[in-house]
């Protein structure tokens, strides 16, 4: 099978859907629109599509919206073209999708992991925005692909179809994941707890750029990514006239503020890195007015689980503490997370043989450094547990500003490529 030649076929499509993604971006746990578009497409093209509650453990899901904005979003989604069936299949925020084939001979289970979610961030809406200007920028407020997710669904799309059209060459069994809620490392865990990972013998993740950042290259795999626990804490004080009765109040804000400084001043760890940092402070409603609530949104991360855990026990500790220094209450959530994870190096090098084989890039790199967490490490450590193996690659392309900026945007050339190598991938370890 010439895998570029059928990915390239396919760079028109991709493009397209790509870039109505983009206009219609979906944040954590709202992926209706984008979530329906995947199922129907890969029912269409022969694969066994689960979906909602099949994919989705309820009990691990991390940091989902309040459920009128759910429901919200999914009249949005119906309203956007989305089917109303699969929308009611994900209610609740479910918004996970798998396909699964089984080929025509015997082999390995081999899963592919693709992220839909986009970013809360305003797209920039000038002429210097490629977006903005070719008339693809986001039409939802505050939210926008600023990390290129939306190329990872065209691109996993288009991977279905060309291994579809194989599908009486190929052995083994496919599993093409569609996950929900990866920014703020949300959506992995309740996947894997619902077991779409169990059984799989080669478990690949993909992302494009980060530290592949040039045309024509592609990282074999990385070193690894940091655990990382997002939190919030809520502090309730509270209010009294600031004039009047100023010593009748409790002040959450004071709270808050002080627990910002606080946790700065964690020990760093022997072990290794570790990293704390305080996003949001969010308190007070007037001048004059002592604030009765506060919200602080932060982040833990660490070069293993072991140092995370520490960070964030640390964070609960002075958070605790801050509260007690001025007399007022505070409740903290975990709002997402992901442990560290080791990848595969056998794995890895049988990958790097593969791809500098196709000739396909002019830079094949073995390894690099992600130097950040992915929630794609829950699907593959729960590979590694059951005696699979998982690696995570990087596809190379110019981007014109850093992940998670407003005016984000990719080379979208790469997509043909990267839909080949993970088409011929997929098929190499299908018959491992």
């Amino acid at each position: 099978m010439d895998f570029t030649k059928e990915a390239q076929a396919l760079q028109e499509k991709m493009i397209a859907r790509r870039r109505d993604f983009h206009r219609h971006p979906e944040s954590a746990w709202t992926e209706y629109r984008t979530a329906a578009f995947v199922a129907q497409t890969l029912t269409e093209l022969g694969y066994e599509v689960a979906c909602g509650a099949q994919v989705i453990a309820e009990a691990a899901m991390m940091g989902v919206p309040e459920a009128d904005v759910l429901a919200e979003h999914e009249k949005r989604a119906v309203a956007e073209g989305a089917d109303p069936a699969w929308v009611a299949k994900m209610a609740g925020g479910k918004t996970g999708v798998v396909g699964t084939m089984r080929f025509a001979k015997p082999g390995k289970t081999v899963a592919l992991r693709f992220d839909m979610d986009a970013n809360d961030v305003e797209e920039a809406k000038d002429e210097g925005h490629r977006p903005y200007k070719e008339g693809f920028a986001s039409c939802h407020a505050g939210v926008m692909h600023a990390c290129g997710h939306d190329g990872h669904t065209a691109l996993g799309l288009a991977v279905a179809e060309i291994l579809a059209g194989a599908r009486d060459e190929l052995c083994g069994t496919l599993k093409l994941i569609f996950q929900p809620a990866e920014e703020g490392v949300r959506g992995a865990r309740a996947m894997v707890e619902a077991g779409v990972v169990d059984g799989v013998d080669y478990f690949f993740g993909l992302h494009l750029g980060f530290n592949a950042n040039k045309a024509g290259q592609f990282a074999c795999t990385t070193d690894g990514f940091l655990a990382t626990t997002k939190l919030d804490a809520r502090f309730t004080g509270l209010s009294s006239h600031a004039g009047a009765a100023p010593e009748q109040g409790k002040n959450a804000l004071l709270a808050a503020a002080a627990s910002s400084i606080a946790v700065h001043s964690i020990s760093r760890h022997g072990k290794g890195a570790s990293r704390i940092n305080v996003g949001v402070l969010q308190a007070g409603t007037g001048r004059n007015v002592l604030p009765d609530r506060a919200v602080v949104k932060l982040e833990t991360r660490g070069a293993t689980t072991e140092i995370n855990e520490f960070m964030i026990s640390e964070v609960k500790r002075m958070v605790q503490a801050s509260a007690m220094l001025y007399d007022v209450k505070v409740e903290t959530e975990i709002m997402g997370g992901a442990p560290s994870c080791s990848l595969d190096k056998e794995m890895g090098e049988k990958v790097c043989e593969l791809v500098t084989a196709t000739g396909r890039f002019g830079e094949v790199v073995p390894l690099v450094s992600l130097g950040a967490s992915e929630d794609c490490a829950y699907f593959m450590e729960r590979v590694q547990q059951q005696g699979g193996q998982a690696i995570y690659s990087m596809l190379g392309t110019p981007i014109a500003a850093g992940h998670h900026n407003f005016r984000f945007d990719f080379d979208e050339s790469c997509l043909a490529a990267g839909a080949a190598t993970s088409a011929e991938l997929a098929a190499a370890f299908l018959g491992a």
